[in-house]
């Protein structure tokens, strides 16, 4: 890509941000209106008519029912979609919505209606319009909610998610140079009112942006920001593949339960042992992932309880539940097994 985050993107920079879907059967377009889906869906269209043979694209928008504005946007992609030879369907998120948490639970719907629609149309992948500008907001929101690396990470370009691969092609894509995109090819667009909403956090991140840049926190080095630490985790990932399969090889005379050596466990370095911790109880728990706080507490208590054991003033033991999953230390052992589940209280 050139550095002037004002050109519009060629059909040259889209055949590289596009080249690894070539051979993909079928592609789910989420396209809500807005500049940034409206430039993936013209782009991938444009890109799919240069092919001899190549995916077919289906443009998806999903109308949440929170804004009257919605049904209307949907119209005018469908719209813009027929212009462009591609299929459209638009999925409504129907029901009671929640009076808290909403922006959580919006997205977490759009990603289940956008993988029914994707599961229906015979598409292997879902591909969302996210560019260096989001990937620079999610950092920031995780970093000040304290997340560790894995959440630092930000976003990935490519995840699976409800059975078909989630991909970001445009991560490294400011969305100033879509919106030249949209603007040279003569392109009208919708604007969210709700991006400039400042009763949600994203918002009001986006307003600090301006200042944030003048610092030296611009997207762009934010985004690359991101991306190293998105190159750390996968590091320690491969590390704790590692530490997984020699623990695991320890437990041969207590293969009916998942656990660890406590002493091989306890040489390991503090970041491996709770990303090892996390695993279990996310593969054993039926109450979601575990959160990293709680977490890192449990660990606490585990290297306490350990270390009283090697140091023979006592059987170091310790028994509690997180995330569905029942944690225990008995005679030199680490295990991790399901919790029962909660009784539901009366009254």
């Amino acid at each position: 890509m050139r550095d002037d985050d004002n050109t519009p993107i060629s059909a040259q920079d889209a055949k590289r941000l596009f080249a690894d879907f070539r051979a993909v059967p079928a592609i789910v377009l989420a396209v809500s209106g807005g500049p940034d889906s409206v430039a993936l869906m013209w782009l991938m269209a444009r890109w799919r008519r240069t092919l001899a043979r190549g995916p077919r694209l289906v443009a998806v928008t999903v109308d949440h029912g929170l804004r009257a504005e919605a049904a209307r946007e949907a119209r005018d992609v469908k719209l813009l979609a027929r212009t462009l030879d591609l299929p459209h369907r638009t999925m409504r998120w129907s029901g009671d919505k929640p009076k808290t948490g909403l922006p959580a639970a919006a997205r977490a719907a759009r990603y289940r209606l956008l993988a029914l629609a994707a599961h229906a149309a015979g598409a292997t992948h879902i591909l969302t319009a996210h560019t260096r500008d989001d990937q620079a907001e999610t950092l920031l929101m995780r970093m000040l909610r304290g997340s560790g690396i894995t959440g630092l990470a930000a976003m990935a370009r490519q995840s699976e998610r409800e059975g078909v691969w989630l991909a970001r092609p445009l991560l490294d894509i400011p969305k100033s140079q879509l919106i030249a995109t949209l603007n040279k090819a003569k392109i009208a667009f919708a604007a969210d009112p709700t991006n400039r909403d400042t009763s949600f956090t994203r918002p009001r991140l986006r307003a600090l942006m301006p200042a944030l840049a003048e610092e030296g926190g611009d997207a762009r080095n934010l985004a690359r920001l991101a991306a190293r630490l998105a190159r750390a985790n996968a590091a320690l990932e491969v590390l704790v593949d590692g530490a997984e399969r020699y623990l695991v090889l320890s437990d041969r005379n207590d293969a009916a339960r998942f656990g660890f050596d406590a002493s091989a466990f306890a040489g390991l370095s503090e970041e491996i042992r709770l990303r090892l911790l996390m695993r279990a109880i996310d593969r054993v728990g039926h109450e979601g992932p575990a959160e990293l706080g709680k977490a890192e507490a449990l660990l606490a208590a585990l290297d306490r309880a350990i270390a009283e054991g090697q140091g023979r003033l006592k059987q170091g033991r310790l028994k509690q539940t997180l995330a569905g999953a029942a944690i225990s230390l008995v005679g030199g052992r680490i295990h991790v097994d399901a919790a029962p589940p909660r009784r539901s209280r009366k009254g």
